[in-house]
């Protein structure tokens, strides 16, 4: 695989919501994210669906406050623990002592947003709010697909049974169908390609098991109906040795007449201590009729933090792209920034391309 060592440029960089933008679902609670946006085109413009993330605004002293949607009761509630009881792992994420177990320090839900120029949003519409067991800790990261005539949509269901992903499904934007988990714990960043391929739904998945042999992977898997999947194979890892902790799908693949175009996000070692470390994102590109073979690969990433937006909010230095959408010879990139904010980028087609050697 050969491959362009420039990196492409951006040709514009909007960030289209930011936390203040968007109102709490959750008395007493502050909006501290809008981001890692699903994308699609709908109508005459773009609809998204934005993972927001809120947190109380109480404070105690010596406690720490861990929200948690109650499914038995349908609604949110706080876990007040003693700052002795909890180990801080990084801003969005505490261990319990002694069980060891993780609890997040926000939880999230899922917003509609509405824009006709792909660019700025012009309305909102209703939320989806956690609703299962499954779902206790949040629901994250939305990925979107059309298939047929409805928008089939993966996301991250968390709890304490572990993190999970599900499965949605919508014709308007407006109601929209659960069909449980698709991928049981642990399994993140679900990507449904947008047509069947040898007859079968294709998703990229990643694999996060405890025993960590090597670190996370990207793998692909097939089914017959979205719903039951197997046919489990690794796709990317180690070949992307720019990103030196994992690598994981992003965006939802775009068919090019040099294959399937998607790209993945990898998270680089921290440099100092207490942050997160760094996410970009780089080019793949898999053949058309068997998307387990890669034909091209960028050898380092193709997005990085650049903008404000991007390098200063609740993480630093964080690009986490969710979506494509062409624009003709060129393609916008909807992403979360710094875990705060939701934004868009502009690339040339062809520049995309040439960097995973096409």
């Amino acid at each position: 695989m050969c491959s362009m060592e420039t990196t492409p440029r951006r040709i514009l960089t909007r960030c289209l919501l930011r936390p203040a933008d968007v109102r709490p679902q959750f008395e007493g609670f502050e909006i501290i994210g809008t981001f890692n946006p699903a994308a699609i085109e709908f109508g005459d413009g773009v609809v998204l669906l934005v993972r927001v993330a809120e947190r109380p605004t109480e404070t105690r002293e010596g406690y720490l406050a861990l929200p948690y949607w109650n499914w038995r009761r349908g609604g949110v509630a706080i876990d007040w623990r003693r700052l002795d009881e909890v180990e801080v792992v990084d801003p969005r994420v505490v261990r319990l002592r002694p069980s060891g177990h993780l609890r997040l320090t926000f939880i999230s839900w899922l917003l509609v947003a509405f824009s006709r120029d792909g660019l700025s949003i012009d309305r909102f519409g209703e939320p989806l709010l956690p609703a299962t067991r499954y779902e206790t800790f949040g629901i994250e990261d939305p990925r979107l697909a059309k298939l047929d005539d409805r928008f089939y949509f993966t996301y991250v269901a968390v709890s304490e049974h572990g993190v999970a992903t599900a499965l949605g499904s919508t014709a308007d934007f407006q109601s929209f169908q659960r069909h449980g988990i698709i991928f049981c714990p642990e399994n993140k960043d679900v990507i449904l390609f947008p047509e069947k391929i040898g007859g079968q739904y294709v998703a990229l998945h990643r694999p996060n098991p405890n025993a960590h042999f090597c670190p996370p992977e990207i793998w692909i898997a097939r089914s017959p109906d979205l719903l039951h999947w197997g046919g489990y194979e690794r796709l990317l890892g180690s070949e992307a040795g720019w990103a030196t902790i994992k690598v994981g799908g992003g965006t939802p693949p775009v068919r090019t007449g040099r294959g399937w175009l998607s790209l993945f996000h990898g998270h680089i070692e921290p440099q100092r201590l207490g942050d997160a470390g760094q996410y970009a994102a780089a080019a793949m590109l898999l053949d058309l009729e068997d998307p387990r073979r890669i034909v091209g690969l960028s050898p380092r990433p193709v997005m990085q933090s650049e903008a404000d937006f991007e390098r200063s909010g609740f993480l630093r230095d964080i690009v986490f792209p969710t979506a494509l959408v062409g624009r003709g010879d060129e393609l916008d990139v909807y992403y979360g920034a710094a875990d705060t904010a939701a934004g868009v980028a502009r690339y040339s087609l062809d520049e995309l391309l040439a960097t995973a050697g096409a």
